[in-house]
């Protein structure tokens, strides 16, 4: 096969996700010359942050101070070491991360979001509550900012800096390019080669064909692993699967593109590059069938309010503080000891209309459109449009009038799990005893009641405490829930430059990594667990401080 000459560069970014935007963006305003390589057709340019919701991590901001959130970056700080609970000898440069981290988001990061046009929904969510000690995981309060514009949002000024370089001459973008190996010379990175894959019609977030057409080299003084985690690919997911979480799922919906495979972590690896945490991971329990998939086993997320009732797969609920939207990987955890893969909230269409919103900017057309009206109609009656049409056409939701009904559906979806209905109505039954007092021993019930002092949540995000039988808050709802995978915690081991690190601790010459494949900084940022809002964040962070780094060399 022909092999593809391609111009030199100052750096060579593997990857055009966010991260590697971000990184090159950073070196067009050094003045340098950048080289961007990703396997995929343009039409999936920008990676996985374009499906996002666009949460990003901010610490004390203007819009928690409008709502009347006190933060600082102490209790961030609290926080953060609190849910990630680093424990390994190989967590010295993620914990120097973090605090960096933190700085920025308490520090410059709004005010560098906001010079590049990004703006914020005015109402700050609340994720990852936790519900444990003041120093155990959770955030203390709203940080959950929702980029104005969703992910693209984020995306659009440095997609836009990028294109301003293509222009120019100063950025080559080489889409249907798939690295397979990193040059290496005299113990230094100093570029790639692979090959180049037959033009594809797929359309952004579709499988692309991997038929090979021919091979290409590249070198540059610098070369950037931007290529993403493995939550694409279910055989890594499951052989990294930790013991801590139990058993691996048979059955796992994909919340990424089937091309986030894992792949350049094994290339940055073959060229000396030192892999750590891959056990940590972060994978949601809340995954729906997409009744209108774009790639296979296309899970969504919900993103639920506090006040569902949530069973594991025989009819236990889920005891505190594993309630909705509390602690991911606490639940996770719990559900894998079931032995079973699904897990079931039951709801009523009250809290569905206040409390369900889906995880993706394609679920979200009136903050991605930024149409001020369609927004306006989450605050009136009814679901917002994505989440009744799950309600209507999804596999996994079962709508009924009464609990018989309901059973009914939820016993047809339940496979070889003994449901327990009768200790799911004894549930319901006792707690909504609990509702016709202000005083209760129903710790959901009080987490409920706590969330709507906070005015962002009593407006948008937590229906009024009701009795789930209440005839006028139906009709009664049961989702099924799955396991979806979506992010890797752990990656390759950077210093604060991005500089990939070797497994002497030294830096490998000529190479550096960003975003998830950085496990979003020095191999690990987030510890066991993270507080959301921080993936996005970190490909920002990690690929502004791998452009400047490298500008400056």
């Amino acid at each position: 096969m022909p092999v593809s000459n391609q111009p030199s560069a100052d750096a060579i970014i593997v990857g055009a996700g966010l991260a590697g935007l971000v990184t090159a963006a950073e070196l067009l305003d050094a003045g340098k010359r950048v080289v961007i390589v990703d396997q995929e057709p343009e039409a999936s340019f920008g990676g996985q942050a374009w499906w996002s919701f666009g949460g990003l991590f901010l610490i004390d901001s203007p819009e928690q101070r409008r709502l009347g959130v006190k933060d600082s970056i102490e209790l961030a700080r609290q926080d953060w070491f609190g849910s990630a609970a680093f424990d390994r000898e190989e967590d010295a440069w993620p914990k120097r991360w973090a605090e960096a981290y933190l700085d920025f988001a308490a520090g410059e990061k709004r005010a560098w979001l906001h010079e590049k046009g990004v703006r914020f929904f005015p109402i700050v969510g609340w994720a990852e509550r936790g519900g444990y000690s003041a120093t155990g995981h959770g955030n203390s309060v709203p940080r959950f900012h929702v980029t104005w514009g969703t992910g693209p949002g984020v995306l659009d000024p440095f997609v836009a800096r990028v294109r301003e370089g293509m222009e120019s001459g100063h950025v080559t973008v080489r889409h249907r390019h798939r690295v397979d190996e990193l040059i290496t010379r005299d113990g230094a990175v100093v570029g790639v080669r692979g090959a180049v894959l037959a033009p594809s019609p797929a359309a952004r977030g579709e499988a692309s064909s991997r038929d090979e057409v021919g091979e290409f080299e590249l070198e540059a003084a610098a070369v950037v692993i931007a290529t993403g985690g493995i939550g694409g690919n279910h055989d890594l997911v499951r052989a990294q699967w930790p013991a801590r979480l139990g058993t691996a799922p048979t059955h796992m919906l994909s919340g990424v593109p089937a091309h986030v495979d894992g792949r350049g972590l094994g290339i940055a690896e073959r060229a000396g590059a030192r892999l750590i945490n891959g056990d940590r991971m972060w994978h949601y329990v809340e995954g729906i069938e997409n009744w209108d998939p774009v790639w296979a086993r296309h899970g969504i997320r919900i993103l639920p309010g506090p006040s569902s009732l949530w069973f594991d797969a025989t009819g236990k609920r889920l005891p505190a503080p594993l309630f909705p939207g509390f602690d991911t990987l606490g639940t996770l955890e719990r559900l894998r000891t079931t032995g079973y893969d699904h897990s079931w909230f039951v709801l009523t269409q009250k809290i569905i209309e206040k409390e369900f919103a889906l995880s993706g900017s394609e679920q979200n057309p009136d903050l991605t459109g930024k149409n001020v009206r369609l927004l306006a109609k989450r605050l009136g009656p009814g679901a917002p449009g994505p989440v009744e049409a799950f309600k209507e056409r999804g596999a996994d939701f079962v709508v009924a009038d009464t609990l018989e009904e309901l059973f009914v559906g939820m016993r047809e979806r339940s496979g070889d799990a003994p449901l327990d209905t009768e200790e799911i109505e004894r549930q319901i039954v006792a707690r909504d005893r609990e509702v016709e007092n202000d005083f209760t021993k129903d710790l959901q019930l009080t987490a409920v009641r706590g969330a709507r002092r906070y005015r962002g949540d009593k407006i948008l995000r937590v229906a009024t405490p009701h009795r789930i039988l209440d005839p006028k808050a139906g009709p009664l709802i049961a989702v099924k829930l799955h396991v979806v995978t979506r992010k890797s915690l752990g990656g390759i081991e950077t210093d604060l430059d991005a500089r990939a690190l070797g497994a002497d601790g030294s830096p490998v010459p000529g190479l550096y990594a960003v975003g998830e494949a950085s496990g979003f900084g020095g191999g690990g940022i987030h510890g066991y667990r993270a507080l959301e809002g921080t993936f996005l964040g970190g490909c920002l962070f990690t690929g502004r401080q791998a452009g400047r780094a490298i500008g400056r060399a």
